[in-house]
């Protein structure tokens, strides 16, 4: 009777959902992330953590401030169902200073509990057992959550080192009339490989084929290096079945405040805040003022945080190389990609849990990104985050130059 009484049975919806995030061990029983062992690791052995994506530093001024006005002032209830006015303004506006969108506030915006709640809200709306999402692998993590959760399947799309761009054939191989939503990550969390339009002209192409939607989840918009983000929402006949989602964490370095966003149009925003109201409700009053003012600096700004993120890319790359990994050259999102196999190690996930002791850094292999099925297609490579400051990624440098000897130790 416990037993049932605790879903324990192997349809039960928690077990589907941590089966899909890879949670279940060989029996059946619950396993941390890998995201969480390697942050114990880095806890236990005084490691630079490069493993998990956030930022060392606090964001701009003018945000933190604009944020303890808003608790001074009294912003500590419920705000709206969608988010208070002002942001949902702000976002409009930034839609139509970056990229020349025009979206209506009232009615095609809903701010969300982080960009990770957004995702939940659509994949939900619009997906059930017997839908096929199609995804871009490697993949943030929550997407095969959140796909198992709905009862959908991923179908991935294959990112090859050293520059993840996906093959147009591969695309066409993915879809089909199953095909439910396409989520497309760009800039990619973890390869930091941009889409580029033609790409971007394929995927829309696909979708209208076989009515799909296309989700896009463009969390690092702001943090590209030398490359310009197109969202697919600019391409022509898009706004009919693209949802955008983004959020202000990576850009304003407030991960922890999260606060995100949908934009689409109306008929398509309906569903996702009806699923919205039944997860977090509404979130981050005081957080909400403090990112409006955010969206709202001037373009220096902008600029400025990703050149300071680009030369901070360069850091890092430039230490693994001299460490002996083949490094990918990411156009953008926080994270660089390094293989391990020129260092003579076939196993990236070993050499992560093995890397604290022997060089005092923390990395997660790319293969915790992966569909079990695909693992071994990644399994020498290593993610390393650079969102940290820059003496710390000096002394990630040094130290990861040592692993020759270590290894050979």
């Amino acid at each position: 009777m416990k037993g049932k009484i605790l879903g324990m049975d192997a349809s039960a919806p928690w077990q589907r959902t941590a089966r899909a995030a890879g949670l279940l061990g060989p029996t059946g029983q619950l396993s941390p992330t890998i995201f969480a062992e390697m942050s114990a690791l880095a806890s236990a052995t005084g490691a630079i953590n490069l493993g998990q994506g956030f930022p060392d530093e606090d964001g701009p001024t003018e945000v933190l401030e604009a944020a303890r006005r808003a608790i001074a002032d009294g912003a500590n209830q419920y705000p709206p169902g969608r988010g208070i006015p002002d942001l949902r303004a702000a976002i409009a506006e930034h839609q139509h200073r970056f990229y020349g969108l025009t979206v209506d506030p009232e009615r095609e915006v809903c701010v969300t509990a982080g960009a990770t709640e957004a995702l939940a809200a659509t994949i939900l709306a619009f997906c059930g057992p017997g839908d096929e999402i199609v995804v871009f692998e490697p993949y943030y993590d929550a997407y095969a959550a959140l796909a198992g959760l709905s009862g959908a399947k991923l179908v991935p799309v294959p990112l090859r080192f050293p520059d993840f761009q996906p093959d147009e054939r591969d695309i066409r191989a993915a879809v089909s009339d199953r095909t439910r939503l396409i989520l497309v990550n760009t800039p990619h969390n973890p390869t930091g490989t941009v889409f580029g339009r033609d790409t971007l002209a394929t995927i829309l192409a696909e979708a209208e084929r076989v009515d799909a939607l296309v989700v896009t989840d463009e969390v690092y918009e702001h943090l590209t290096f030398g490359t310009v983000h197109v969202p697919l929402a600019t391409l022509p006949g898009a706004a009919e079945r693209v949802i955008t989602i983004s959020s202000a964490g990576k850009t304003f370095s407030t991960t922890g405040w999260k606060i995100g966003w949908v934009t689409a149009s109306a008929a398509l925003i309906e569903p996702i805040v009806t699923v919205k109201q039944f997860l977090t409700y509404v979130n981050g009053a005081p957080f909400q003022p403090a990112i409006a003012a955010g969206l709202r600096l001037p373009d220096a700004f902008f600029d400025d945080a990703a050149a300071a993120l680009g030369e901070k890319r360069d850091i890092l790359s430039a230490g693994l190389r001299a460490a002996g990994f083949q490094v990918s050259n990411p156009s953008g999102s926080y994270f660089v990609i390094a293989d391990a196999a020129s260092l003579g190690v076939t196993d990236a996930a070993d050499l992560c849990r093995r890397l604290p002791e022997l060089v005092g850094v923390v990395g997660i292999p790319v293969s915790a990104f992966v569909s079990a099925e695909h693992a071994d297609d990644y399994r020498s490579l290593i993610r390393f985050a650079f969102c940290k400051k820059r003496d710390v990624l000096t002394e990630a440098s040094a130290r990861l130059a040592q692993l020759g000897t270590a290894l050979r130790d």
